[in-house]
């Protein structure tokens, strides 16, 4: 008798390890996920208090520049001065006021109470606001609300959107019917207006806006979803797996979702860009954040009255910031869509 060596069972990797691989060797991908991940970082820091806890606290004086332009041109003079700078003597008001007398006293009794002169900067990195307060910390607490606006709004869509997509594009018959129902009455109704409905109703806060996003910006998703469901559940692999005992859950999820999971990836990039842009406008119109806090869209609020004092910095900071992570977030998505689309994992 011969005995032959067991033979070690070799294991696939993965759908997602192997997304993974290829994404790796995306270099814009890779630097545009560290963008992200920076981001995110920054955003945690900015929740824990560790950055930007004091971003409220007028720190300069009204619209300081920002450092690399220096102080504005008269901003020490504390005193009236002459025509040659000299300070101007005391004007006599006694005739024309009662108090005038009790003034020098107040003053004199104010003095001794003072304790701590707070000294205000004149410029600040990225400058001041109409209040003094710092515009970077402003952009760094700002980053934190949008960005959890913009994402968890999208991921919450994205829920809603793959699972009535999938539910209606596997099931067919009543259920697509009643679903396809519920998108056409969403859909009948500009997005605007049904942002602006739900806004009117709920009220404000970060909360509101982001389950007001949700609710409008699903229709688009499940209308990709319920096509690729419809396109991959008559396909051979699902058929397998049928066969091999697999649940419909197991069909739906494991086998089928993975497949298409390159359309979710970027239609939720893109509800992350329009749902940032969204929360801007809410803000302007006064129904999205608080006015307690701060996010882009309050920051490029406040700076269209100061633009046209020439006071640009606050609009380009908020500007700079929200430029770099739709960016950084686009392209990361971008790498993803390829690195799990089926047909290039086929071709190699």
């Amino acid at each position: 008798m011969t005995s032959s060596a067991a033979v070690p069972v070799q294991r696939s990797a993965g759908v997602w390890l192997t997304a993974w691989r290829r994404f790796k060797g995306d270099r814009v991908g890779m630097v545009s996920l560290v963008v992200v991940a920076a981001f995110l970082l920054l955003i945690v820091a900015s929740a824990t208090g560790l950055v930007a806890s004091q971003w409220q606290r007028e720190l300069a004086v009204p619209n300081a520049p920002p450092t690399i332009l220096g102080p504005r041109a008269g901003e020490d003079a504390g005193t009236l001065a002459g025509p040659e700078g000299k300070a101007l003597p005391p004007v006599d008001l006694s005739d024309i006021d009662p108090l005038a007398p009790r003034y020098q006293e107040w003053a004199e009794r104010a003095s001794k109470l003072q304790t701590t002169e707070t000294v205000k900067a004149q410029t600040l990195p990225l400058g001041a606001d109409r209040l003094g307060r710092d515009v970077l910390a402003k952009a760094i607490k700002g980053t934190e609300i949008s960005v959890f606006v913009g994402v968890l709004a999208a991921l919450l869509a994205t829920v809603i959107g793959t699972v009535l997509g999938a539910l209606g594009g596997f099931f067919g018959g009543k259920v697509g019917d009643f679903l396809e129902w519920v998108y056409n009455v969403f859909t009948a109704v500009p997005d605007i207006l049904l942002i602006f409905a739900f806004a009117a109703v709920l009220g404000r806060g970060v909360d509101t806006v982001v389950l007001i996003l949700a609710l409008t910006g699903w229709t688009g998703l499940y209308r990709q979803v319920r096509a690729e469901f419809i396109k991959h559940r008559g396909r051979e692999y699902v058929r397998a797996a049928e066969a091999i005992g697999a649940s419909t859950t197991s069909r739906m999820f494991r086998h089928i979702l993975p497949n298409v999971s390159h359309v979710i990836l970027v239609r939720m990039s893109l509800l992350v860009v329009g749902f940032i842009k969204s929360e801007v406008i809410l803000s302007y119109l006064g129904l999205g954040v608080p006015i307690d806090q701060v996010s882009w869209g309050t920051m490029l609020a406040e700076a269209q009255s100061e633009l046209i004092l020439g006071h640009w910095w606050q609009l380009a900071t908020a500007t700079a910031f929200m430029a770099v992570f739709v960016t950084a977030f686009s392209l990361m998505a971008d790498g993803w869509r390829d690195a799990l689309d089926p047909k290039l994992r086929g071709a190699e």
